[in-house]
């Protein structure tokens, strides 16, 4: 049984990953394939690593095809994740909304687990103690994700003890959980009723979604290229509503597409109105 990737297989598979879901690898991350790749090689019993390239390529088998492109798609995430996103939602973004008394439509893009949803969903709780009558008209949060793996995670609202450990309070926990036999904890059903999720690539048409308040879409462009990049970040504005507020990862920028949104500044971070 062969492990090693070779040159030749590692662009291909590049071309093809980018191709599928708009992913840019880029020089020397041969090493990030092949620990995604070794476990799907023994998974399906196929000999060496170039030829289980060679099988995803082909898509000859689509469940090989898809599991491949899954492992490839990075599912790091935490609870109430840099914190200032969730600063920004509570004390700027629904204040204002809530005078607009109309359904609230939030999509969390690359939502992996569920974590940064469900995170939103529990903000929209603790303002809502001291706004009694903010959103009457129903909140609704979309987590997607490329995976159909984590949406499953997501989707059962069940997370180990590791996982809550990850950026959730005590207090959290106690609010908004319940204790499973197991020691893990399931989010409170009217919590869960106000998220929902479902597998979506962000190269594909984002008409079906319908119109949204707010796009959480952090941490995830930094694997596309400018062109790809540019491109999700015009279908996100013609996807929100008119001065809808989008918000990316720290590290992330408009690029080329800053003429469709005006940067906010805040006291805690910043975020993106739609023009």
């Amino acid at each position: 049984m062969n492990k090693e990737l070779s040159d030749a297989s590692y662009e291909k598979f590049c071309h093809f990953l980018h191709a599928k879901s708009g992913i840019l690898l880029g020089n020397a991350k041969q090493y990030l394939v092949r620990s995604r790749m070794l476990p799907i090689m023994h998974r399906f019993a196929i000999s060496d690593l170039d030829s289980l390239i060679l099988q995803v390529i082909s898509q000859r088998d689509q469940i090989v095809t898809q599991t491949a492109l899954e492992a490839m798609t990075t599912n790091e995430t935490l609870w109430f994740r840099d914190t200032y996103p969730f600063e920004i939602l509570r004390n700027t973004l629904l204040p204002a909304l809530a005078k607009k008394q109309k359904k609230l439509r939030i999509w969390s893009a690359a939502s992996s687990t569920g974590q940064e949803a469900y995170s939103i969903a529990i903000t929209i709780a603790e303002f809502i103690k001291t706004n009694r009558n903010a959103f009457n008209a129903g909140i609704e949060i979309l987590g997607t994700d490329l995976s159909s793996d984590v949406i499953k995670v997501a989707s059962s609202a069940k997370y180990d003890t590791l996982s809550l450990n990850r950026g959730l309070s005590a207090d959290f926990k106690k609010r908004y959980f319940t204790l499973n036999s197991d020691q893990s904890m399931t989010v409170l059903p009217e919590i869960i009723k106000q998220v929902s999720f479902r597998q979506f690539n962000l190269t594909s048409n984002f008409s079906p979604l319908g119109k949204f308040d707010i796009v959480f879409c952090r941490n995830v462009l930094i694997y596309f290229d400018a062109e790809r990049k540019t491109k999700i970040l015009q279908d996100i504005s013609a996807c929100l509503q008119p001065e809808g507020s989008m918000l990316l990862g720290a590290s992330e920028s408009l690029a080329s597409a800053s003429a469709k949104f005006k940067m906010i500044t805040q006291p805690s971070g910043l975020y993106y109105r739609k023009v």
